[in-house]
């Protein structure tokens, strides 16, 4: 028989008292730190969210700036959001709105200032610079930013308008049959590409269809 099956039950809550005495600092403090990490994450989230908001409404004001054709204070409000995700928004943005203005060498410098800063925009910010740069007569420059390695439909198109505009025949007639590979038969993007590379000089293909 175990000893602790011989004491009975003032012998058994002395034992936990006198446990609970030896080890009382320990349990506070403990609990103290739990109480603190605690208080310390929701500290940190409030201040996340608070800030998340901030960004939010500032670039909500920006973007009513630039759909109103205030491009000076859209573009001022732009350059002052801290948070990173909310700034290349902006920047998309406030491009567009200064292409529609005519101030296509401005939405330029608007997407070279947020080009790298957020990877998982990165390919839609490089495909609209590339194709500003097109227009701009920067074909070579475009096609950096739009390299081999780019495989999807929208960045081949790219390659063959800057191709195109090079007079590279060959190399464009190359890039619109592969974004025309990428290409669902439905997609909107497709008969515009077909365009694109019968005035290159080639043929499309006709798509394959389920039998």
């Amino acid at each position: 028989m175990a000893i602790d099956d011989l004491l009975d039950e003032h012998e058994q809550s002395e034992r936990v008292r006198t446990w609970l005495r030896g080890n009382s600092i320990g349990l506070i403090g403990g609990v103290a730190l739990g109480l603190a990490a605690i208080y310390g994450w929701n500290w940190w989230s409030d201040q996340a969210m608070a800030k998340k908001m901030q960004a939010s409404d500032a670039y909500e004001a920006m973007l009513k700036q630039a759909r109103e054709g205030n491009l000076k204070e859209a573009q001022a409000a732009a350059g002052g959001l801290k948070d990173e995700a909310y700034s290349v928004l902006a920047a998309l943005d406030l491009a567009k709105a200064q292409v529609d203005g005519g101030q296509r060498d401005a939405a330029i410098a608007t997407l070279k200032s947020v080009k790298g800063r957020d990877s998982m925009l990165a390919p839609v910010i490089d495909q609209c610079l590339a194709r500003l740069l097109i227009i701009a007569g920067q074909r070579e420059d475009a096609l950096k930013l739009v390299a081999e390695t780019a495989d999807d439909a929208a960045a081949q198109e790219i390659r063959g308008d800057a191709f195109y505009a090079l007079g590279k025949m060959d190399q464009a007639r190359s890039a619109y049959s592969k974004a025309l590979s990428k290409l669902d038969v439905a997609a909107r993007q497709r008969r515009m590409v077909e365009l694109k590379l019968s005035q290159a000089g080639g043929t499309p293909s006709k798509p394959k269809t389920a039998s």
